[in-house]
């Protein structure tokens, strides 16, 4: 049993929670919660930290953690040890997936996101989710959006993260001329789009381009789309939360594939 602030593990816990370097370096990350421990596929799992109170009452995650390595910690070290204020008992250290851009692109008429330098960590969270509900395929992000492994983007994805492929690429432009031969359409969200997002159609292969939460899609990014496309505003608002925009037009695609 861990008992104290001191052990190295503890140490490198809260490392890999506050810094995306270590979490790069080491292709680990972590995962707090009861759910997300559950929902964690086996072979992503590299240990599993368990408080004194969880060990002793959750017998659903003990079992789980009986098939891979886990460690007990005192419930005030693990208090300390965790990044959200009231944590569940239960920790799971990870090893970051890798996914290449074909496991997104592999069926015939792909549906896909496309996020450039989107920040808030909620919101990516948000949009990884909802695009499992809505059934797209992956999601491509460029360079300079939140790390995915951020804990608070774990914290959002609800689970999600363990299902959704991801690649981040260089940027939009060069992410369009690697696709190009696979027909796949980019529309992007733009206050100047000519027509209304349930105007067009999301049957084929289909990316959506959503921008940065406070400056939008760069003039590269929307110069690349083949259609720029507006959600239609009332009263004084000009523009929608980056996660609520992408599941409009996620689920937009949705429905007519459905039909």
């Amino acid at each position: 049993m861990i008992t104290s602030l001191q052990n190295n593990q503890v140490k490198n816990i809260m490392k890999l929670n506050q810094k995306a370097k270590a979490r790069r370096e080491q292709g680990l990350f972590i995962a707090e919660g009861r759910k997300m421990f559950l929902e964690a596929p086996l072979h992503w799992i590299e240990k599993v930290y368990v408080s004194e109170t969880v060990e002793k009452q959750d017998a659903e995650v003990m079992e789980k953690a009986s098939r891979t390595e886990w460690e007990t910690v005192t419930d005030s070290v693990f208090r300390q040890m965790s990044d959200t204020q009231t944590p569940q008992g239960v920790m799971t250290v990870l090893r970051k997936p890798s996914y290449e851009p074909e496991t997104i692109l592999k069926g015939k008429k792909p549906l896909i996101m496309v996020l450039e330098d989107l920040q808030d960590p909620g919101n990516a969270g948000t949009i990884f989710r909802t695009a499992e509900g809505a059934g797209v395929d992956g999601i491509f992000l460029t360079k300079t959006c939140v790390d995915i492994t951020n804990p608070k983007v774990i914290r959002a994805t609800m689970g999600s993260v363990y299902r959704m492929p991801f690649v981040y690429v260089e940027d939009v432009v060069s992410l369009k001329e690697m696709i190009q031969d696979t027909g796949i359409r980019f529309f992007a969200a733009h206050l100047q789009g000519k027509n209304a997002y349930h105007e067009e159609d999301y049957t084929g292969g289909t990316a959506f381009l959503i921008g940065n939460e406070g400056k939008g899609l760069t003039e590269e990014a929307a110069g690349a789309a083949d259609c720029l496309i507006r959600i239609p505003m009332c009263g004084q608002v000009e523009s929608l939360n980056a996660a609520m925009a992408a599941g409009i037009l996620m689920y937009e695609a949705a429905r007519q594939r459905r039909g």
